[in-house]
């Protein structure tokens, strides 16, 4: 396929700086893009893209991978928008997450899997479900010493897939204290992969374990390969062993292959993610490798700050600003009123409340700002903590959804049934065995309006639309008589309804609910709690690669910021669920990366909240 460009190709390039125009324009052997906070790595690959195609490339046969739905998204609108300045606009069919592309490939090949081509896909919260369910089963939650929780052996099966590692390396290196339950952990994931298999149903590291898998066979990995002439990759240093597996096996020469990234920005080892990846690319695959270098995102007051940290040498394009505040206050109560009084004052001077932005280690340390944020009449918006779509109401409507979708999607069918009045768990498994048996109907004694409704939208020629209108109106009786706030949720089933009508299929909508799970920047960005125990937390110190990304972390934080940037320390903060010490105070030292050259970037100074004794105007009163 060619583009005939309608303006001089080279005009593209006149925004570009020279080291992004030469990633760009880069030939088809290997290439690593080393891009620091801030430089533009989001459109020098876009304007890859669009080079790939102006050149020839089919764009139908480019294999663009994120980490995120969204960050998919905007690169192909990126790169249209490109093409389409100087030739016809194109599509991007193979442009999205890892997993979602997986996903795409494995209903592919799903007869050569043994699957079938309609399996679900289990989000976090129903894979955690099954595995309390399997753990139920076994008779490890009744044991008496007490078994690992639901989430903490997702976790560990999580980690062992995606490191390829052996479970005893994986529990002596990131779950010590689970060490001791090796060999019923083995059992419980037997039982659970068999689970898992029974109810045709897959969760997200199976999709990456079957790609992989699928690639292991030299006729599929020649046969899916060949589909690819140029393969992109984004936020490399956050791919796991088993990611990275499968671009070698898609791209054993590396002819085609792009990935960037930032080393000094990986911080989610916990998701068995290893910085090596990136590290070691160069050398793998005999890449060229190019630096991107002039930051369009901060001031070099706040770049000054974090090269100190890090040890880069970013620019700031925008040249100079204020120096970045480290603010000691008295502890979490002080920390919440100096954060609000600071965010008041900027929204007075014109800086809106949407363009702030606070930033903290851990989801509990916001608890006490948020009480203030509330206190005040300020209204926030939290990433993090419970997501919309991890909300019981939602979950609920989903799961009638899935359970329609997939028929042996038992962690659907259970959750739905147990929304009816009087039925439990011994009352659903019974009536799922009867429905193994007689279908949908056999639903009919227990609610006729819901064995009609899924047995209508389980049909294969059953309209999209419409569909969650109908699940929500037989829905909303229930929800009023399980939950209180029952006007609140409704208007959360609303959103619902509206957000499905942005796709095509509900077998689309399922699966990038549960596979998409925004990188928070802002003019003014206040990090909080930045003493030793948040950063680097305590929970992370126990070796020298641990605390290396607890420093990257915060060099993150601080990167966020394109204006100012308060680093704020409590003296005294409150923890919680410490072990044998229960929930306390702790009095916090300054962070450990917080050394003499850091510090020297900053402005320091201690706020109190609490106004100064005026003695001396008490003096003069006097006489």
């Amino acid at each position: 396929m060619q583009y005939s460009p309608r303006v001089e190709v080279a005009d593209k390039y006149k925004k570009l700086n020279a080291a992004q125009r030469a990633a760009a324009c880069h030939g088809a052997g290997a290439l690593l893009i080393l891009a620091g906070a801030g430089t533009g790595k989001t459109n020098t690959l876009a304007h890859r893209v669009a080079h790939l195609i102006l050149q020839g490339a089919n764009p139908q046969r480019l294999l663009l991978l994120t980490f995120s739905r969204r960050a998919a998204v905007e690169m192909t609108r990126r790169a249209s928008r490109i093409v389409g300045e100087l030739a016809t606009p194109v599509r991007l069919p193979w442009s999205g997450t890892f997993h979602s592309i997986a996903n795409r490939l494995i209903r592919r090949y799903s007869a050569k899997l043994g699957l079938s081509a309609n399996f679900s896909v289990l989000d976090r919260g129903d894979a955690a479900d099954l595995m309390d369910l399997v753990r139920f089963e076994l008779g490890f939650s009744k044991s008496e010493r007490r078994f690992p929780r639901k989430d903490t052996c997702l976790a560990i099966y999580s980690h062992r897939v995606n490191t390829q590692g052996a479970l005893a390396d994986t529990l002596t290196a990131c779950f010590p204290w689970c060490a001791e339950w090796e060999a019923e952990l083995t059992r419980l994931y037997r039982a659970y992969v068999e689970r898992k298999l029974a109810n045709q149903a897959l969760d997200y590291d199976d999709l990456l374990l079957y790609w992989h898998a699928m690639l292991g066979d030299e006729r599929l990995a020649r046969e899916i390969g060949a589909g690819f002439d140029h393969i992109l990759v984004d936020e490399y240093q956050d791919t796991n062993v088993l990611q990275a597996e499968i671009l070698r096996r898609l791209r054993p020469d590396g002819r085609g292959l792009t990935v960037v990234g930032d080393d000094a920005q990986a911080i989610y080892s916990f998701r068995a993610a290893t910085v090596e990846n990136i590290r070691t690319f160069a050398a793998t695959y005999g890449a060229a490798t190019v630096n991107l270098e002039d930051n369009y995102r901060s001031t070099q007051p706040i770049l000054d700050a974090a090269n100190a940290l890090i040890g880069k040498q970013l620019r700031s394009v925008k040249g100079t600003g204020a120096k970045p505040r480290y603010v000691s206050v008295a502890d979490d109560a002080a920390q919440a009123g100096y954060v609000v009084t600071q965010v008041l004052a900027h929204r007075e001077e014109g800086t809106p409340l949407r363009r702030q932005a606070v930033l903290f280690r851990s989801s509990h340390h916001s608890d006490v700002l948020e009480l203030e944020l509330v206190r005040r009449n300020i209204p926030y918006v939290k990433y993090g903590g419970l997501k919309f779509l991890e909300a019981a109401h939602v979950k609920d409507l989903l799961a009638l959804l899935r359970w329609a979708d997939n028929p042996k999607n038992r962690i659907a069918a259970f959750r739905a049934l147990q929304l009816l009045p009087g039925v439990g768990p011994a009352t659903a498994q019974h009536a799922y065995t009867r429905f193994e048996i007689g279908g949908w109907p056999s639903l009919a004694p227990l609610d006729a309006a819901l064995a009609e409704l899924l047995g209508s939208l389980a049909q294969p020629e059953a309209p999209w639309a419409g569909q969650v209108a109908r699940v929500r109106e037989w829905y909303e009786p229930h929800l009023e008589r399980i939950y209180e706030q029952a006007q609140v949720r409704g208007a959360d089933l609303v959103q619902l309804e509206r957000l499905a009508g942005n796709f095509a299929s509900r077998e689309t909508f399922l699966t990038e609910l549960a596979l998409d799970p925004p990188a928070a920047t802002g003019d003014l960005v206040y990090v909080l709690n930045v003493s030793d125990g948040s950063f680097p937390s305590e929970f992370a110190t126990g070796s020298a690669a641990l605390i290396e990304e607890e420093r990257r972390l915060l060099y993150v934080a601080m990167t966020r910021a394109k204006r100012e940037l308060d680093l704020i320390a409590p003296l005294k903060y409150y923890v919680t669920q410490q072990t044998r010490m229960g929930d306390r105070h702790v009095y916090g030292a300054r962070s450990r990366f917080l050394t003499s050259a850091v510090m020297s970037c900053l402005e320091s100074r201690a706020w109190d909240e609490q106004p100064a004794l005026d003695v001396a105007t008490k003096l003069r009163a006097m006489w």
